[in-house]
């Protein structure tokens, strides 16, 4: 897995111009990419007439070796029982929404990003809640874009006087349902919405995201093709706001490092045959091959394999980096790798989040998902209000340009002692901008292990 930290040029503050930030972004990112090339080269005119078998072993991949990464804590995290009292009131305790996937075809990043919320209000009500009252939360499903399920769920919630919703996973879902939300004065706060469309939306100031635009996390998928040695590169990509983003990003940055995409094929959501892709992407023999989507993966795949493409030329995002050993038969996917937005989720993470839901196996945005419930705790601690525009004109400030802390019990210590806070927590540094992005990130790159498990295997920071 490799960890990319963008800061810097990215960090220098709000008057920065979005497209001077998103530069700066791709300049950085080509230099990383020089820095770590990888062995191995061959394009489509190497590999003309080969079988497909041969091609997959003519690709000959060879990725920067692994670095390890186990994750780290944090920061020093605050004493519950010494948080003082809060010097403000409110006559409405903050309550808040979730609208996260328990069913569709995100269903795999509901139980930990359910649980990284539920973990933050447990957290913040030990600490005496927020201006002297406990936090309350409703958890509510998403679907996904075949269904109309979180149009359902965000009219619920807004009826109970939710002050923000956290969600949803998936930015297709989120924009069936951001005017809804925004439109009655709500904050939006997604902790995996990765489509760059949001950067610009008009939304009042309410939306607002600690995972990355896909401008960052596709930017790295290809640099990082690139430097494994691939010079053609294929995409079997879903036709929706994530799908078509980061294909785009993937793209520049391939071509931008000298390679080609030679071919890229869409589906829809709730399509359930692929063949027709599969054959059309195999058939121009790229060295690698990216699919981005969901769990349609688990249909795509075995696709792949029987037309002979080895794993190892294999790579995917976020959507679909997850568990499948009780899918693929066993060694299907090892060698093949993945993209999740965040930092390695530290053990001691990973065993709070498990006192909270003891089935959990996956940590993806659980950790995004924590530091969504604390911010948000945090602007309306510094608001003093449960108000959702109040609570948004409070979020750019508590995540920069004061003391450094880690919680919840440490920040609204220092916030009512008069001080100004700097919260940094479980997905990695957080600095928003005006448009409510965070303008530092990690990425990580993991790779699959003979179970069809992803396994953490770099981590090297970078900085823009």
């Amino acid at each position: 897995m490799t960890a990319l930290r963008t800061a810097g040029g990215l960090g220098q503050g709000t008057g920065y111009a979005r497209t001077a930030k998103i530069a700066a972004l791709g300049l950085g990112l080509a230099l990383f990419a020089s820095g770590c090339s990888g062995g191995g080269e061959s394009s489509a005119e190497d590999t003309a007439g080969a079988t497909e078998a041969e091609t997959a072993a003519a690709a000959g991949l060879t990725c920067p070796e692994s670095q390890g990464g186990t994750g780290e804590d944090p920061g020093a995290k605050g004493d519950p029982a010494a948080v003082p009292a809060s010097t403000g009131t409110t006559d409405v305790p903050l309550k808040l929404g979730t609208l996260l996937p328990t069913t569709g075809s995100l269903a795999y990043l509901g139980p930990p990003e359910i649980a990284g919320t539920n973990l933050a209000v447990n957290e913040i009500n030990e600490s005496g809640g927020v201006l002297g009252k406990d936090v309350e939360i409703v958890h509510r499903d998403s679907g996904d874009t075949t269904t109309d399920i979180a149009t359902q769920s965000v009219n619920d919630m807004l009826s109970q006087g939710v002050s923000a919703i956290v969600g949803a996973a998936s930015s297709g879902v989120s924009k069936t349902v951001i005017g809804n939300i925004t439109g009655a004065g709500v904050i939006q706060f997604s902790p995996a919405n990765t489509s760059p469309d949001f950067t610009t939306w008009d939304d009042n100031g309410l939306f607002w995201r600690t995972a990355p635009s896909d401008v960052l996390q596709g930017r790295i998928l290809g640099n990082y093709i690139m430097s494994c040695g691939a010079q053609t590169v294929g995409m079997i990509v879903l036709n929706d706001a994530y799908g078509t983003g980061l294909e785009s990003n993937v793209k520049t940055s391939v071509e931008d490092a000298g390679g080609q995409v030679v071919v890229s094929e869409m589906f829809n959501e709730g399509d359930s045959q692929f063949s027709s892709q599969v054959d059309s992407v195999v058939a121009a023999k790229p060295d690698a091959i990216v699919v981005i989507s969901f769990d349609q993966a688990k249909s795509i795949v075995p696709l792949l394999t029987a037309k002979g493409v080895d794993s190892s030329q294999l790579f995917f995002v976020d959507g679909n980096t997850s568990d499948y050993s009780k899918d693929l038969d066993a060694g299907t996917l090892e060698g093949a790798q993945g993209t999740i937005p965040g930092t390695f989720a530290s053990e001691n993470f990973k065993e709070s989040l498990l006192e909270v839901d003891p089935a959990l196996k996956d940590w993806s945005y659980a950790g995004e998902s924590y530091d969504a419930v604390t911010l948000l705790a945090l602007a309306a601690e510094a608001a003093g209000s449960t108000d959702g525009k109040a609570m948004a004109a409070q979020l750019e400030s508590v995540s920069a340009e004061g003391e450094k802390c880690y919680d919840f019990a440490g920040c609204v210590t220092i916030l009512r002692g008069g001080g100004d806070i700097d919260y940094d927590g479980y997905s990695g540094p957080i600095t928003f901008d005006e448009n409510g992005d965070p303008t530092e990130a990690f990425i990580g790159i993991y790779q699959y292990d003979a179970d069809n498990v992803p396994q953490p295997s770099r981590s090297e920071a970078g900085q823009l």
